[in-house]
């Protein structure tokens, strides 16, 4: 009785550090590339090939498959990502899970105390934070080989225990029963890599043959695939097509092996006589056969998905968030990120429709243009308040110090977004409401005027929303240089109203207060984006400028017209 405590509390423990290391690894790897791993996936192209890469290295960062299918699931739940595109970075992503099967048959895990050492040492004698993401890295990697070695440990007396090793010896026997028991088994996990290393184990102690190991290894890249289908439920289409896409590769692959698991076996053997290297290699093979056989096809699998999964007929509410999906937040807060700079772009993209079209309704009396302009508004603020939410479970995740930054200027463009909105609905609708009421007329000079006022304003935006597309600093520190021309226009265009006002211009008496009034309401707009272009050079491109204040100040007037 007490053998099987200890054998018990070693399979536990090892599995408590061995999921624990792979957390570790894959947080640490994504704080060193995560910003890199978003712009890559975001540049994806139709080269199938490229995607096969990526998807492997993405893999061998997140040291799961199942955690890679996932951010492509929710991707494409966004709309950054087409099915076509997704599908040969999810054939990439089964060959990566391989990498820790092959460290493992290099018994890596002889050496796991040594790399905790190294990693720990790296992590507690360092304050930069580059090193200590490094020491988390090998931190992690030492914690996923150490537990799998006390899980070695604990299961080497279950070699004389003739119970178990029969009902092991029987999967053989009983493919279906085995893959069914490899496929729940790495679904429980969440981890293949997990799933393959203690099949690896197993046939290392001798207590599965190497078929048994094989129709294991086939219920865990079955299995693997899951997850990803539970967290497609009730996203768009084209998520639940990825996941599908998953599990249909894996399981036609099954299906294309099974019948001839004996002449697989007997070359695996050929190839190798140690028993970690045979698991390791069939899992590599497997995975590498799979992906070149369904490569080129991928276009034609995707049209399949499409006919099996068609979209919804029923059209989704407009006021809701694209982009946003909270699935992806804990594994990847740099990609989150990256959909919430898209979120906020498409919310930027109805602030400048709502801005835009402000003159023509004053010029127009158009009443049924300022219902959509208020409608538009709804949007806004509901968009905003979504963004606002999913940045701070964003925050609440760990994140370098440039990601944080970041954050902090997203959630500052999105609330100044805001504000732009709500001086639009508050002030500028309530003018031309006035103006519609009074039924009076600008001076044909104050309406120029204004125009002028107006184009300067959404030029201005246009540049900003350029800066935030591209990650353009520059571009956005000229906008922050050009705003301060259109407060001395402003100085002007009160004085030339004024001067009307003296001379007499009827029109000017009229709509006197309503001129004064908008030409605030659009000085007031015109800082908002200012304070958005400065968010963008300080804070979401990461490029620490002190001297941004003072070169607005001093802004030339040649350089700010001529780019006006």
């Amino acid at each position: 009785m007490e053998l099987w405590v200890i054998i018990v509390f070693g399979l536990l423990g090892g599995m408590g550090l061995l999921l624990y290391g792979m957390h570790v690894l894959s947080e640490g790897l994504q704080k060193i590339a995560g910003h890199k791993l978003r712009g890559t996936l975001g540049s994806i192209t139709r080269n199938r090939f490229l995607g096969l890469g990526v998807g492997s290295a993405v893999t061998i960062l997140f040291q799961s498959s199942t955690a890679t299918t996932v951010i492509l699931v929710g991707l494409a739940s966004a709309g950054v990502m087409s099915l076509r595109q997704t599908l040969p970075i999810v054939l990439g992503a089964d060959i990566g899970t391989t990498v820790t099967a092959q460290l493992i048959a290099l018994k890596v895990t002889e050496i796991a105390l040594p790399i905790v050492a190294v990693g720990a040492s790296i992590i507690f004698f360092t304050r930069r934070d580059r090193y200590r993401r490094i020491g988390q890295v090998f931190l992690g990697f030492g914690l996923l080989f150490l537990g799998l070695k006390i899980m070695g440990d604990a299961m080497y007396p279950l070699r004389d225990e003739p119970f178990l090793v029969n009902l092991l010896t029987t999967m053989s026997d009983y493919p279906f029963l085995a893959i069914i028991a490899g496929a729940v088994f790495t679904f429980l996990v969440h981890s293949s890599a997990a799933a393959v290393g203690i099949i690896m184990l197993l046939a290392m102690q001798d207590l599965v043959t190497l078929n048994a190991a094989i129709y294991l290894l086939f219920g865990a890249n079955i299995g693997t695939s899951f997850t990803a289908i539970l967290s497609s439920l009730g996203s768009s289409r084209e998520a639940q097509r990825v996941a599908l896409a998953h599990f249909l590769f894996k399981l036609a692959g099954v299906l294309l092996f099974l019948p001839f698991v004996n002449p697989f076996a007997y070359f695996i053997t050929s190839i190798t006589g140690t028993i970690a290297y045979q698991v390791a290699n069939v899992h590599t093979f497997f995975n590498i056969a799979i992906a070149l056989l369904f490569l080129p096809f991928t276009d034609h699998f995707a049209t399949l998905l499409n006919r099996v999964l068609p979209d919804r007929e029923s059209c989704e509410l407009d006021m809701r968030p694209k982009y946003l999906d909270e699935t992806i937040i804990a594994s990847s807060p740099s990609l989150a990120l990256g959909l919430a700079t898209r979120e906020i772009l498409r919310t930027y993209d109805l602030v400048y429709y709502m801005t835009s079209n402000t003159s023509r309704v004053f010029e127009r009396n158009d009443r049924d243009l300022l219902d959509t302009i208020l409608h538009t508004e709804e949007k806004v603020d509901t968009l905003a308040r979504a963004t606002k939410s999913y940045l701070a479970n964003v925050l609440r995740q760990p994140l370098s110090r440039l990601e944080f930054q970041r954050c902090m200027g997203l959630v500052h463009v999105i609330t100044d977004l805001e504000h732009i909105g709500d001086i639009i609905e508050k002030s500028i609708a309530d003018l031309a409401e006035c103006k519609m009421y009074s039924g009076c007329d600008f001076s044909d000079e104050g309406w120029e005027e204004l125009k002028i006022l107006h184009q300067r304003i959404c030029n201005l935006m246009e540049k900003t929303h350029e800066a935030l597309a591209t990650n353009n600093a520059h571009l956005a520190d000229t906008a922050t240089r050009l705003q301060p021309k259109i407060l001395i226009m402003e100085r002007k265009l009160r004085q030339f109203h004024i001067h009307r006002l003296r001379i007499g211009v009827q029109k000017s008496e009229a709509t006197s207060s309503i001129h004064l009034d908008l030409i605030n309401a659009y000085v007031r707009i015109s800082e908002h984006v200012r304070n958005i272009a400065v968010a963008i050079v300080e804070e979401v491109v990461g490029i620490k400028s002190p001297s941004v204040q003072d070169e607005m100040a001093t802004a030339t007037v040649t350089e700010a017209d001529e780019t006006l």
